[in-house]
């Protein structure tokens, strides 16, 4: 449920298009839906700007299926998270509309094109190939929310001339997404080209002295640049949320 689509309800019944039991009947899962496994935050668009988004490792396709219907039919836009192959089949089975990106581990379905008050471009930079599944969830969330983003990939620190080849772009974006694993230098770098929000995302890749992750996000957090947002190990989709908030208009409700 989002506020535009709560509006559109109370209008209905206002002019009298929609009974009030119709109405009712539209809003009776405030605040939420239990299924017994789960309980679906309906309204969590109206408190955050955003729809519950299913985190699908765990989860049996059966599950995400149940809970993805639920999201769908009240006509908001479905985002799946770390969803296995599997459970993409049975989504997509279940709801043909389903879009599945292997690269990133989402699934999405999308009923009503996100239109935030975007402020700009938000730029996601990945140090190496190896980094791609975590860039890509954070763009394909950012897709979901409605936001304008583009890529910078493969412009780690082993060749920094890459990186500042792309100075234009690094600089004329208005959050930059980081995402490096190795050492995970590469957030330190950026924060030092520009003036805008950086969100550094530390990813498990690297041989063993990495740590799984440990390392390049212990460096992200030690980072001599100021300002750089540190995020968990391999999680492009919180990134994603961040950058979102960053790059959204408020509105006054004073």
């Amino acid at each position: 449920m989002t506020a535009e689509r709560l509006r559109e309800i109370l209008a209905r019944v206002r002019s009298g298009e929609l009974s009030l039991d119709a109405g009712l009947a539209e809003l009776k899962h405030l605040p939420f839906e239990d299924l017994g496994f789960a309980r679906i935050d309906h309204h969590r668009a109206l408190r955050t700007g955003s729809p519950e988004v299913i985190f699908g490792q765990g989860k049996t396709p059966e599950q995400i299926v149940a809970i993805a219907s639920r999201l769908a039919q009240s006509e908001q836009n479905v985002l799946v998270t770390r969803i296995a192959r599997d459970a993409a089949a049975a989504l997509k089975q279940a709801l043909p509309e389903t879009e599945y990106d292997a690269t990133a581990r989402l699934a999405r379905i999308l009923r009503k094109p996100a239109t935030p008050k975007a402020i700009g471009t938000i730029l996601v930079v990945a140090a190496g190939t190896t980094d791609l599944p975590v860039a890509e969830e954070a763009i394909g969330t950012l897709e979901v929310l409605g936001h304008p983003v583009e890529r910078l990939y493969d412009v780690g620190v082993a060749g920094l001339h890459r990186l500042l080849s792309e100075k234009e772009a690094i600089t004329q974006a208005n959050v930059l997404i980081v995402v490096a694993g190795m050492e995970g230098a590469l957030p330190s770098v950026v924060a030092g080209l520009v003036e805008r929000p950086v969100i550094a995302v530390p990813t498990s890749v690297g041989y063993g002295a990495a740590m799984a992750g440990f390392t390049a996000l212990f460096g992200m957090l030690t980072s001599c640049a100021t300002g750089i947002t540190v995020v968990n190990i391999d999680n492009g989709f919180g990134a994603a949320m961040a950058a979102a908030q960053i790059n959204t208009l408020r509105e006054s409700h004073e």
